[in-house]
């Protein structure tokens, strides 16, 4: 696992324990997708709006006539018994609809870059 950490990372407010199951759900599908053979690079930065996460891969690749489908409750493309189909979808509400942020999916043979944008900042729960 290759990690390109930016120095200048400001911290942010967030929900610790469930961004540890996104990065867990992402880099876990990652593992599978590869066959265990290949490599993670582990990136972060700064735009001075979002903190920005990406985890790439290089794999390969998710078919373009699934990607629309990704973040959708139990789909999945591994056989029976070996995944239920939520995983990304949860991922997709903890970044999304808990944080207010983005995920974004980029993908071609051989490379595969998953992007959490994440505010600095919790919108306040009113």
């Amino acid at each position: 696992m290759r990690r390109e950490y930016a120095p200048d990372l400001p911290h942010i407010e967030a929900y610790g324990s469930e961004l540890n199951q996104v990065w867990t759900n992402i880099i876990d599908n990652a593992i599978d997708a590869m066959d265990s053979h290949g490599e993670i690079t582990l990136r972060t930065r700064y735009d001075n709006q979002w903190v920005i996460v990406e985890i790439e891969d290089n794999g390969p690749g998710i078919p373009e006539a699934i990607r629309p489908n990704l973040f959708d409750p139990f789909f999945t493309t591994k056989p029976p018994g070996k995944g239920t189909g939520l995983g990304l979808n949860i991922c997709h509400n903890i970044v999304v609809q808990k944080h207010k942020g983005r995920i974004d999916v980029v993908s071609e043979p051989g490379k595969t870059r998953f992007e959490v944008r994440l505010p600095r900042h919790l919108a306040s729960q009113a």
